[in-house]
């Protein structure tokens, strides 16, 4: 589905997208280029860690760096102009095992190193559930990973290196992420997608119940001032909607009435100056396209003033991953 591009002059900065290469899909700089183009004034990206390009020939804890090695290839293409004004990858957050301890702060500089100023951050997502039905991140993380020692002596290092940490995990897990940021006051937090609503698996059929208990653990979570909000991924299908199963997908006004009481939650916690909207495309294209999630997302800030779209849209992201551009 197309739709014309509902204010197309707002600049915006995409703060979480993937770059892939897998055998079940391809995503790289033209597929992101292609999506932007469609009309959107995307003017930079934020470039967040998915699994793909690790090295094979570094030693097992600096696998990782490779992925950063290869995104900063691209951010580099990007800025040769050859492809357009978009700062494509104009920040890196990249992967390490937090869980390894104090040793990764080697690691850790590595991906400094191989980011060329573009390195800002760390995500070791953390989602797991006890339901077989309920896939774990792609890190396979144990229960409880944010509060183990090992973990906690590895996240400590992330303020020497003046790096922030992306948290992704589910909805039944936000609480982990609070008593993570009142360990860690100092250190910036992004809390991904919402905060992973479960409408799935044993989930299904109680999204109100699902809503109450998520939305008081936003409430409380946002009391930690070094902890910010990404307003986006609910396009996945881990949240039950179940539009990735329709021959039509759905349109911008479709999705913005469903996706609003969560965004507007957020919001209420937060506030407008510690969220910011996001794609999480390739893989919230399940659900619809790029120019059609803008649409929606454009739909639920309409009641918003043109200085909290700016922060909304652009400004929070440049601030929080400290873009150079």
């Amino acid at each position: 589905m197309t739709e014309e591009v509902l204010e197309p002059d707002l600049p915006i900065c995409d703060p979480h997208h993937h770059l892939w290469d897998f055998p079940n899909g391809r995503y790289l700089l033209p597929e992101l280029l292609a999506d932007i183009g469609q009309g959107h004034r995307v003017e930079s990206t934020v470039f967040v860690e998915c699994g793909a390009f690790y090295s094979a020939v570094k030693p097992q804890p600096f696998r990782f760096v490779g992925e950063t090695e290869f995104v900063a290839g691209v951010a580099a293409m990007a800025e040769s102009g050859r492809y357009g004004p978009v700062r494509a990858c104009a920040g890196i957050v990249g992967r390490a095992d937090l869980a390894q301890g104090a040793s990764v702060t080697e690691v850790l500089a590595e991906h400094v190193r191989a980011g060329g100023g573009r390195f800002r951050g760390i995500r070791h997502a953390g989602a797991w559930d006890a339901s077989p039905e309920i896939r774990v991140s792609h890190t396979e993380p144990p229960p409880g990973l944010y509060g183990l020692p090992a973990f906690r002596e590895g996240f400590a290092q992330l303020a020497e290196h003046g790096l922030s940490f992306e948290a992704w995990q589910y909805h039944t897990q936000i609480a982990d992420v609070a008593a993570l940021a009142d360990a860690f006051p100092e250190t910036p937090i992004m809390l991904d997608h919402v905060g992973g609503p479960l409408g799935i698996g044993p989930y299904a059929g109680r999204r109100d119940e699902v809503f109450a208990a998520w939305a008081a653990d936003i409430a409380d979570l946002a009391r930690r001032p070094n902890v910010w909000v990404k307003l986006g991924g609910l396009g996945m299908a881990t949240l039950g909607f179940g539009f990735q199963k329709r021959e039509v997908l759905p349109s911008s006004a479709e999705l913005a009435e469903a996706w609003r009481p969560y965004v507007e939650t957020c919001l209420e916690a937060f506030g407008t100056g510690r969220g910011m909207f996001e794609s999480n495309f390739p893989v919230d294209s399940v659900s619809c396209g790029y120019g059609v999630l803008w649409n929606a997302l454009k739909r639920i800030a309409a009641g918003c003033s043109a200085g909290e779209k700016a922060q909304l849209f652009r400004d929070n992201a440049v601030r929080f991953y400290r873009l150079d551009l």
